[in-house]
């Protein structure tokens, strides 16, 4: 069932590609920047970084109230350039990396769902990238 409308999140990441690439595909890294809001967090990442592998991500609040398992199958992988994976609903999403002169372009653009607005979506996935700029910035 193709998707009607895709979200596209960016953020210029002040660091060469290769520490964002790492940053956003290691486990011992995702932890520390995947959430939207400061009541959540990332308890555990795993990640299978191959085309047909794997990703999995557990999201949660703080306070233990819920969570659940973002997780993908990876597509594409373009090392330093492009990772392409399908969500299991069949949302797929498209993440690029382009350096310029020393920063990093991080884009990604995703099939929205239908359960919340668009709006609430892009502020979602826009914040959790915020979060990665920051930690990838300060670490």
């Amino acid at each position: 069932m193709p998707h009607s409308l895709t979200i596209i999140v960016t953020a210029t990441v002040h660091a060469p590609v290769d520490k964002v690439w790492k940053y956003y595909t290691k486990p011992d890294h995702i932890v520390h920047w995947n959430y939207a809001v400061d009541e959540w967090h990332c308890p555990w990442a795993k990640n299978d970084l191959k085309i047909g592998g794997k990703f999995t991500y557990r999201m949660e609040a703080k306070d233990g109230s819920s969570g659940f398992d973002f997780e993908g199958i990876y597509d594409e992988i373009i090392h330093h350039q492009k990772i392409t994976y399908t969500m299991p609903n069949g949302r797929q999403a498209i993440t690029t990396f382009e350096e310029i002169n020393g920063k990093t372009i991080v884009t990604i653009a995703f099939d929205a769902e239908t359960i919340n607005p668009a709006e609430m979506q892009k502020a979602g996935w826009q914040a959790i990238l915020d979060h990665f700029k920051e930690y990838t910035e300060t670490h």
